[in-house]
């Protein structure tokens, strides 16, 4: 018979779960830049800081060492994945006191849908690299996907469990990797399957672990993370998100910002926001009919809110995606 514990701890896992599946669900790649790297010691290379840019490094052989500003450094051997989700800089080198040269200097063309490959020649010992950086859509970046460790690794035994992660990879990392027709669309969508199938079990593991992503350790805030996630066309106030997990309203909204890193407000609409877009870049949808869809009552509020978000109108977003495509 199931204690009142164990019922509690399962909502809470739930909860997790949804939290999480949300989180992921934004992350359709807009463009991709990959490279392929063969490097011999000595060797060390600067990364910029990407802006609405994930960066993933995936070691086919050998190895290497990750620095961070104000981070501790990270080896990685062979099978091994690191993901940068918000594309923070960072320097790869075969030490990690080795100062490097500027990836631009190296790689000064990255244009998204693009590939590229560095080679330094030294006598040390070798290592493969396969390097992307997976551009996506910044207004689909939530304050919770931002606030995200800086770095992500999944070690060789870790990616083995994922088997479609692993060959994924191990495809996209073959030197005689297949071209031909529709190339760029295979590839963008290869990579966006390989950052989802890796941030899976990522999260995953963040979830078993709140002290890296503390908000999954409150259960009023995670839950009304999961509200404005799934059902964000009901008509909020902060005052009844704030009833609904139990808490007062100042309360609420000063552990939500603490927590999430922007306003109750805020997430909300950019949640809207994010749906509208969806609606009148892949549906047939009226556009009158969009506002209520996401909440609002108002198709003059629903304009402002929107040209705000994307500077400009949703009429001009629609025609714009439809003459890119």
């Amino acid at each position: 018979m199931e204690t009142v514990g164990t019922q509690r701890a399962g909502r809470r896992q739930a909860e997790h779960d949804d939290l999480l599946s949300e989180l992921l669900k934004p992350l359709r790649l807009t463009g991709v830049f990959d490279s392929r790297w063969h490097v011999s010691a000595p060797w060390a290379i600067e990364g910029d800081a990407e802006q609405s840019c994930a960066v993933l490094h995936y070691i086919v052989e050998g190895g290497c060492w990750i620095t961070g500003a104000g981070q501790t450094p990270i080896e990685l051997g062979a099978g091994d994945l690191i993901v940068f989700p918000t594309g923070l800089a960072h320097r790869l080198s075969d030490r990690p006191d080795r100062q490097g040269v500027p990836l631009k200097a190296v790689l000064p063309e990255r244009r998204p849908g693009t590939s590229g490959e560095i080679r330094i020649e030294g006598t040390g010992a070798e290592s493969r690299l396969l390097c992307a950086g997976l551009h996506y859509d910044a207004s689909a970046a939530t304050g919770l996907y931002r606030s995200l460790p800086w770095a992500l690794v999944l070690d060789g035994a870790q990616v083995d469990r994922e088997p479609l992660l692993r060959d994924t990879l191990r495809l996209l990392a073959a030197p005689d990797r297949p071209v031909g027709p529709g190339d760029r669309l295979i590839t963008l969508r290869a990579f966006e399957m390989a950052l989802v199938l890796a941030l899976r079990p990522l999260l995953r593991e963040l979830a078993d672990n709140p002290a890296s992503l503390p908000v999954l350790a409150h259960p009023g805030i995670s839950r009304a993370l999961v509200m404005i996630a799934t059902r964000f066309a009901e008509p909020w106030t902060i005052e009844s998100l704030a009833r609904e997990v139990g808490m007062s309203r100042s309360a609420f909204t000063a552990a939500f910002r603490d927590l999430v890193g922007e306003s109750p407000a805020r997430h909300l609409t950019a949640r809207r926001m994010q749906e509208a877009a969806r609606l009148l870049t892949e549906t047939s949808l009226p556009q009158s009919s969009v506002p209520p869809r996401v909440g609002y009552q108002s198709a003059v509020g629903f304009h402002l809110a929107f040209r705000k978000r994307f500077a400009m109108t949703p009429g001009e977003y629609r025609a714009g995606v439809a003459s890119a495509a």
